[in-house]
């Protein structure tokens, strides 16, 4: 199993690489049988090569930035701030990771931002 510091090292690299389009590096953080997956959009991409050409060919000028990292032993969360031209979006992204320290499976939730039911503003307040 890879070690919490490892994995999360690896992740931030991951990162790091996926914002600066270093694809050979970005593929060096990914096993060779990577396994990604949107659970919302029920896809899922096997496969380093696969997994790299996605982030390589996907739309728009977009950029990554890391707002929080959680790590345990063989899995990291990371809580991303994306953006898209304008659009500003955050997601949620699971890791594990394998026996030489690299990612084996990704799984992201994109959330979409959506206006509070009415009813409650008496107990919040927005941000």
């Amino acid at each position: 199993m890879t070690s919490t510091t490892d994995l999360r090292k690896t992740v931030e690299s991951f990162w790091a690489a996926a914002e600066g389009r270093d694809w050979a590096a970005f593929a060096e953080t990914l096993a060779e049988d990577v396994v990604y997956e949107l659970p919302q959009t029920r896809e899922r991409i096997l496969g380093r090569q696969r997994y790299v050409e996605f982030n390589r060919e996907y739309p728009g000028d977009w950029h990554a930035r890391i707002e929080r990292i959680v790590a345990e032993p063989g899995q990291v969360v990371s809580w991303t701030h994306v953006t898209v031209g304008v659009e500003e979006m955050h997601a949620i992204s699971f890791f594990t990771g394998d026996e030489e320290g690299r990612i084996a499976t990704v799984t992201d939730f994109w959330p979409e931002p959506y206006e509070p039911p009415a009813g409650r503003e008496h107990l919040v307040e927005r941000y």
